[in-house]
């Protein structure tokens, strides 16, 4: 089983109709967001068990339970055939070997809050969904379309053939608000240290580039994706 740690990502999960097999709750606590998310709970039959604050610190994996634990059974993972049945298709992100939980948790809140249509992720030396992942993202993971592939450069060709420009973060493309982004664009964002690799980078159609005005010439991952799924997110709105 899957642990979501934190009160507002275990409100999400109500809110996104997932199933919950058991909320853990520290003793004593009854205010605020963890009386709605117990009064949810029996609601719904959800299984409540009160266990001391230490025995919830002790299995905590963020240590950031702020006195809730909720056990779901692994978040479903989808297809990607699935996912490009999905109506009105726009936007994609792309994530090449992220292997830092926290970049993932940011990256999917971002696009979860900008409306991007799902994300895609590797199977393999790549950060998965875990708690962690799902406190980050403060319950984003919840609510948006989240595809684990075995072949990120084959996935990346099936979205071309069906219609999508793949566009790749990378030092070496073109100004990001000198590229055209609108239309049914994939976003790929390169793994913290080494960025897209070769395959994927030559599979891309262009690539983009955030403006570096300082000394530092580079960005966290998730802070250069935040900027760029914006940046497509502008000029759709423009439009």
């Amino acid at each position: 089983m899957n642990v979501v740690e934190g009160r507002q990502p275990v409100l999400e999960l109500f809110a996104a109709g997932q199933a919950i097999n058991q909320i853990l709750v520290a003793k004593g606590e009854r205010h605020g967001s963890i009386h709605k998310i117990l009064k949810l709970a029996k609601e719904q039959g959800v299984i409540i068990k009160e266990v001391q604050r230490s025995y919830l610190d002790s299995i905590s994996e963020t240590k950031a339970h702020q006195g809730v634990i909720a056990y779901i059974s692994p978040i479903q993972y989808w297809e990607l055939a699935d996912l490009l049945t999905k109506d009105s298709l726009e936007v994609l992100l792309v994530l090449d070997e992220i292997q830092d939980p926290h970049n993932l948790g940011s990256l999917i809140r971002t696009a979860e809050a900008c409306g991007v249509d799902g994300v895609i992720i590797p199977k393999r030396r790549a950060a998965a969904v875990t708690p962690t992942v799902a406190k980050v993202s403060a319950g984003s993971v919840s609510h948006i379309p989240i595809c684990r592939v075995g072949n990120l450069v084959g996935a990346l060709k099936e979205l071309k053939d069906k219609g999508f420009w793949v566009a790749g973060a990378d030092m070496a493309g073109q100004v990001c608000y000198r590229q055209d982004l609108q239309g049914k664009i994939v976003l790929v964002v390169g793994n913290e240290g080494k960025g897209l690799g070769r395959l994927v980078k030559e599979t891309c159609d262009f690539l983009v580039k955030i403006p570096m005005q300082g000394a530092v010439g580079s960005l966290n991952a998730a802070v250069a994706g935040g900027i760029l799924i914006y940046e497509i997110m502008r000029q759709r709105d423009m439009n």
